[in-house]
């Protein structure tokens, strides 16, 4: 099988275990692809957690979950040194925290303190840890997908601007249809009635291989030499310095947008329209990629002035502007 072919399978098999989540499914296979991390957002019960779950059970790859609680130490986190004796021998050893798996899901990410958000930044950024002054490297695949519950904010520590940058793209997971919700109840129906049986059975259930890691890395190659023409590349650029000068892109901007985005927003676009591109089958980035994704990618780094906030201007509602404004020249 080619990588399209196994990274399809893969998408496919997420499908049967998620309903009515299809651009979630996209997104997170998009941050997978192009190596990043993903803040997730969206009320309780919204498969949030099941889908991420979903990615590591169908990839040959270790996941971790981390329920992050105000009490939570950075050791916690990324591991600590443990002192070890026998006979006369004496010796600190790392002992490796959760962080250090493929697939880590870093659950109400905004309940940690500054301290645990700290050490998980280092991890995310820097593809590493530190602890007692020594450095310890992640896997070559490596991936945290940060949840938050949008609504309850009672003891949350709001992640500040420099970590949001950090994440790829910011994901919203909303209601599903009337007509998914109803395959949502079948399809948990049928799982507790499997599971009953393979335990009455004393067998296990017949899974699927799990599609290889290599899958993913040859499909970063095949991503890397994806074109992308020199007006796509200006059209992104575009596109993130208008959130800088808004006051020349119409009358609405300018009151809407306190602070742009960084370039860290471009680097973003330009992955992952490479990456939904890729998926879609293309060799090619056209004006659509970006489009798509550039929601997900502005979500979270846009600083909205106090009179957007007080009409209920969202970011979504910028992007879809600052697209109808751009040009792609």
């Amino acid at each position: 099988m080619t990588p399209r072919d196994q990274i399809d399978e893969l998408r496919t098999r997420m499908g049967t275990a998620i309903i009515g989540q299809r651009d979630v499914i996209d997104r997170l296979l998009i941050g997978l692809l192009a190596n990043g991390n993903l803040l997730v957002e969206g009320l309780p019960g919204l498969a949030k957690t099941r889908a991420i779950k979903a990615l590591a059970h169908n990839l040959q790859a270790d996941f971790s979950r981390i329920q992050f609680t105000p009490d939570l130490l950075p050791s916690d986190v990324t591991g600590t040194e443990v002192y070890y004796q026998s006979g006369d021998k004496a010796e600190f050893r790392f002992e490796p925290g959760p962080i250090f798996a493929n697939i880590v899901l870093a659950d109400e990410i905004n309940r940690a303190p500054a301290k645990v958000q700290a050490a998980l930044l280092e991890a995310m950024e820097e593809r590493q840890v530190t602890v007692a002054g020594k450095t310890h490297a992640m896997e070559p695949l490596f991936m945290v997908m940060a949840t938050q519950n949008p609504i309850e904010q009672e003891g949350t520590y709001p992640l500040p601007e420099a970590q949001l940058d950090r994440f790829l793209m910011h994901v919203l997971i909303t209601y599903p249809p009337v007509e998914d919700e109803v395959e949502v109840i079948r399809l948990v129906r049928g799982e507790e009635i499997a599971a009953l049986e393979a335990k009455k059975n004393k067998a296990a259930a017949n899974k699927p291989d799990a599609i290889a890691q290599d899958a993913v890395f040859a499909a970063r190659r095949e991503i890397g030499a994806i074109h992308i023409s020199e007006a796509i590349e200006r059209y992104m650029a575009d596109l993130v310095n208008a959130t800088r000068i808004p006051s020349e892109f119409g009358e609405d901007l300018p009151r809407w947008i306190e602070v742009g985005a960084s370039p860290r927003a471009s680097l973003a676009l330009d992955k992952c329209g490479r990456t939904h591109a890729w998926l879609a089958g293309r060799d090619y980035v056209d004006p659509e990629d970006v489009r798509a994704i550039a929601p997900d990618v502005f979500r979270h780094r846009l600083g909205l002035t106090f009179e957007a906030q007080g009409e209920g201007v969202t970011p979504d509602k910028v992007t879809g502007e600052l697209l109808s404004q751009v040009a792609l020249t």
